[in-house]
């Protein structure tokens, strides 16, 4: 008889190896010391009460068996519809796949869309869950840097990342964490590098409708040749400030968006039905919503931006999103960017994300990444607690 093996020699490696997300890990110490958590992306202002009460309703009078594994109809006609009046997509339910968050629409859209050997491009600082995704599909992330404060697409860069193994770019636009809006001259870049090489575009869209200073969003599906090769992610959890229900969606040329369907179906086959129906109520008549929402957001920023500031931090821009960055080196902190969040946690009770999180191959170690969607009493003692981090380590 064989001797029995350890269990770690029996697991996944992949995921043996692998940290528990940042996100995870700098709240468990925002909760274990007490501190002001600015790390994980979540608002704790901005929803709807009208939504809510769908959400309720249909707990009472609605279905709670399984949904249709591609959505509940509602939902996906109001994607479509939504999609249509805002940025002028030309799609239909049949483009729409409902998923258990964007983070599922993300893995589902890799694992159908690369095979085994293929190359992704991905710009970093980039979410956390795309390298470990993409290698699950057996395929290799490829970094491209984007460098701050301008955070900028550059097209040389592209051209040099793209070998006969590249399959598809994954862009998130608007971008976490840089805060950044991407105008259309970059998205043609993009836009004209996937159709040269014939590439897919994965388009991690979920903050397109959190734009500041009057700024508005462009689908990379809505540029020339982009609809049949573009597949877009969506969250309603961005977008009505709910990010605990975990909806959202892709969207694809039909024939596509069955592929990816597929994928879904055996990570969560569906989701929540008085969730959906709840966001189905929203997007048709929440258009109302969205403004106030935005301003909302604006003024957080500008508070946390000015109390940081004024606290003698350097804080780069952000145009979109609910995350700013704060340069620790311009600021006069020496500290590496993991050092300063774990000892900002322990010390001055404020939890950050290190931006050298977002990437893997020399990623910037002197930025860390805040997030201003908080009522302003959490903003201001957020900013105090970050005054005194730096009275303490700089």
């Amino acid at each position: 008889m064989a001797a029995a093996r350890n269990w770690e020699s029996r697991v996944n490696p992949l995921y043996e190896q692998m940290q528990t997300s940042v996100f995870e890990r700098m709240s468990g110490l925002a909760n274990q010391y007490g501190a002001v958590n600015l790390g994980q992306g979540f608002p704790d202002f901005g929803w709807p009460d009208e939504i809510l009460d769908a959400a309720a309703r249909a707990v009472k009078e609605g279905s709670n068996q399984y949904a249709p594994s591609r959505g509940l109809p509602a939902l996906r006609e109001a994607i479509a519809a939504h999609y249509h009046r805002h940025q002028g997509l030309a799609v239909s339910a049949d483009h729409v796949c409902v998923t258990s968050g964007a983070t599922e629409a993300l893995g589902a859209a890799i694992l159908a869309s690369v095979s085994p050997g293929d190359e992704v491009i991905i710009f970093t600082p980039a979410y956390d869950s795309y390298a470990p995704m993409i290698r699950r599909a057996g395929a290799a992330p490829v970094e491209i840097a984007l460098q701050p404060p301008g955070w900028q697409v550059d097209r040389g860069a592209i051209d040099a990342a793209i070998t006969p193994k590249t399959r598809a770019i994954l862009f998130n636009n608007p971008h976490n964490p840089a805060g950044r809006l991407f105008g259309l001259a970059e998205l043609e870049i993009i836009a004209d590098v996937a159709r040269t090489h014939d590439l897919i575009v994965i388009g991690d869209e979920v903050w397109e409708h959190i734009t500041l200073d009057g700024q508005r969003f462009a689908s990379l599906a809505a540029l020339p040749g982009m609809a049949e090769r573009t597949i877009k992610i969506g969250s309603a959890g961005k977008i009505f400030s709910l990010t605990g229900w975990k909806v959202g969606w892709m969207i694809a040329a039909p024939a596509m968006a069955g592929v990816v369907a597929r994928a879904h179906q055996f990570l969560t086959f569906c989701t929540a039905p008085n969730l959906q129906a709840a966001v189905a109520f929203g997007l048709d008549e929440g258009d109302a919503w969205l403004e106030p929402m935005r301003q909302r957001f604006e003024r957080a920023r500008d508070r946390m931006t000015t109390g940081l500031r004024d606290a003698g931090f350097t804080v780069l821009d952000a145009a979109a999103t609910y995350f700013l960055c704060v340069d620790l080196a311009a600021s006069g902190i020496a500290m590496d960017d993991e050092a300063f969040a774990v000892a900002a946690v322990e010390k001055a009770g404020v939890a950050v994300v290190a931006l050298s999180a977002f990437a893997e191959r020399d990623p910037s170690r002197h930025l860390v990444r805040l997030c201003f969607g908080k009522k302003d009493e959490t903003i201001d003692a957020g900013v105090a607690a970050m005054a005194k981090a730096k009275e303490l380590f700089a």
